[in-house]
């Protein structure tokens, strides 16, 4: 009788590759070789924009970079960062870990399983079964014109679940989701082609008739489609990402009191010594490596939380590809050092070049700076609760830098950036004025003085009203605390 023989395969055969070329992508959490903080070690196949996914992800889990080391040459890319979380401590929850190592690793089964389990700040969260359609608007802001999208929104019988906005250099960007207010089901495309036209009108009720055509589609809102092109749910830095390219779009960064630095010397060396005068100023300053081809961007400025993300994300959006980075963050200052080559594979070749790229970095770091207080408000959602709330800010004189509205459960949370209109003091008679308006609801103060300027004057000014903003932070929560017995402290 025959023997028939099986061919024998070596058992560590389909792990030869991977010990020979190593794995596409490699990421290690070290909590032993650093006393306070965390390293995220990540070394991968390199490819256009991971550098920002990378970031995204640290970014989701509200981790704080401290430091970070990029190189990404010969086609291969090697990170590491120094983090912690939120409140100072290392990186220990395992469900965390966990989840950086599937976002950022090759290997992305089970990473929608653990998104709903890691903590992360998630705004995507929408009680019903369907999609809510979102919206983004762009154009010239004025006082009042959130209040007033919002106030057409709801007179359109549009359910808000979710909205972000963001106010900078008299434009606004803002992406809004909406759902039917009577079924909480997607609205149709012809209903949804009517609302776009009466927001529209809303943007541009301003316009004059001698408004260039430039200025005129800058005031335009349309679907959003493809914000999270994996059709997963989306997290916080995707919306994020769309506001700073949808500001970048309506030339945020155009601003007459601009004065911009090419090739000035740093305002802060790197052994911590630096004149008061100048110790608040933001630079951002490009020179030319001609030696390597690299367009060195070197960045100093107030330190703050999804600081690298702002200024990766606008490079990348920009067409341009960091090769090598370093990031540092001493004393309550940012230290950024990219090495940049366009997409195109050259350097920055003009002066008009750069000087726009200085711009962009500064505008995208100074978007989420508000000199004013934060307002979170909790209630019960309803239609026009949203409605209810500008229209008091604005009648009070209060304008929204920037916001973020979230619904859950049956429960609205709303989280303002504000600051007065016509510089002065906040008046408390709002305080009064909301809780008459619109009865029960759950108020924090926080106030919101770190600021990011280019002039000494602007920070003299600045430390001036940051300290009657920490008063005042104190007045409202004491008005609050005896307006609501259910406080919520932030």
């Amino acid at each position: 009788m025959n023997r028939v023989c099986s061919p024998y395969f070596d058992p560590d055969f389909d792990s030869l590759a991977e010990r020979i070329n190593g794995p596409k992508c490699r990421v290690t959490i070290d909590n032993e070789s650093l006393e306070n903080c965390t390293v995220v070690k990540i070394d991968s196949v390199n490819k256009q924009g991971l550098l920002l996914e990378v970031v995204q992800v640290l970014t989701d889990m509200n981790l704080i970079i401290l430091k970070g080391y990029i190189s990404s040459d010969a086609g291969w890319f090697m990170d590491v960062f120094h983090v912690k979380d939120d409140l100072g401590n290392k990186v220990t929850n395992q469900r965390v870990v966990n989840y950086i190592q599937q976002a950022i690793g090759a290997n992305r089964e089970g990473i929608q399983k653990s998104k709903t389990n890691t903590g992360s700040r998630n705004f995507f969260k929408c009680e019903s079964p369907y999609e809510p359609r979102a919206i983004e608007m762009t154009g010239r802001d004025r006082p009042g014109l959130f209040s007033e999208i919002s106030a057409a929104l709801a007179d359109l019988h549009c359910n808000v679940v979710e909205a972000h906005a963001w106010s900078h250099n008299a434009r606004l960007a803002c992406v809004v989701y909406i759902s039917e207010e009577s079924t909480g089901t997607p609205i149709d495309h012809n209903r949804l082609a009517a609302i776009e036209d009466h927001l529209t009108t809303v943007l541009r009720a301003t316009t004059s008739r001698s408004t260039n055509e430039e200025n005129v589609k800058q005031q335009e809102v349309k679907t959003a489609y493809g914000l999270n092109p994996e059709g997963d749910q989306g997290t916080v830095t995707d919306v994020e990402r769309r506001l700073h390219q949808l500001m970048l779009s309506v030339r945020d960064f155009e601003s007459p009191s601009k004065s911009i630095r090419m090739g000035s010397p740093r305002l802060i060396d790197r052994n911590g010594d630096h004149d008061h005068k100048e110790e608040k100023m933001l630079s951002v300053c490009i020179e030319n490596c001609d030696e390597k081809g690299y367009s060195i961007v070197s960045i100093q400025c107030k330190d703050r939380k999804r600081l690298m993300f702002d200024t990766v994300c606008t490079l990348t959006d920009m067409q341009y590809v960091i090769f090598h980075a370093s990031v540092d963050s001493r004393g309550g200052y940012a230290f950024q050092e990219y090495f940049i080559r366009h997409v195109d594979g050259y350097a920055m070749s003009t002066e008009s070049e750069k000087e726009r790229v200085i711009k962009c970095l500064e505008a995208a770091i100074e978007r989420r700076v508000c000199e004013g207080i934060r307002l979170e408000l909790c209630a019960n959602n309803r239609v026009g609760l949203l409605s209810d709330i500008t229209r008091v800010l604005r009648e009070n004189g209060l304008a929204v830098v920037r916001a973020d509205i979230a619904t859950e459960g049956g429960r609205a949370r709303n989280i303002f950036y504000l600051r007065d209109i016509s510089g002065n003091n906040i008046d408390m008679k709002f305080v009064k004025s909301m809780k008459t308006e619109m009865g029960e609801i759950d108020v924090a103060v926080n106030n919101e003085t770190t600021t990011t300027t280019t002039s000494s004057s602007t920070t003299t000014n600045s430390m001036t009203r940051g300290s009657s903003f920490r008063s005042l932070g104190d007045l409202m929560k004491s008005q609050f605390e005896k307006l609501s017995h259910n406080f919520v402290a932030i």
